[in-house]
């Protein structure tokens, strides 16, 4: 990581609310990585963000 790299910015669009998998409908996190995204360095946002792209194209929803 660079030493000086701003953190990568929550998906949060503010609709918040979980589907039947404990998912929330609005940026695509789970409950645990909505948990630990402030805990989170920015490799690991980084992959989340990919997960959270592939569930909402599975879902038929653009991000």
């Amino acid at each position: 990581m660079m030493e000086h790299e701003r953190p990568v910015a929550s998906p949060c669009v503010h609709i918040c609310a979980l589907d039947d998998d404990d998912t929330c409908i609005g940026c695509q996190r789970t409950v645990a990585e909505i948990t630990r995204w402030s805990r989170m360095d920015n490799a690991e946002r980084r992959q989340v963000l990919q997960l959270c792209h592939a569930r909402a194209q599975a879902q038929g929803v653009l991000l």
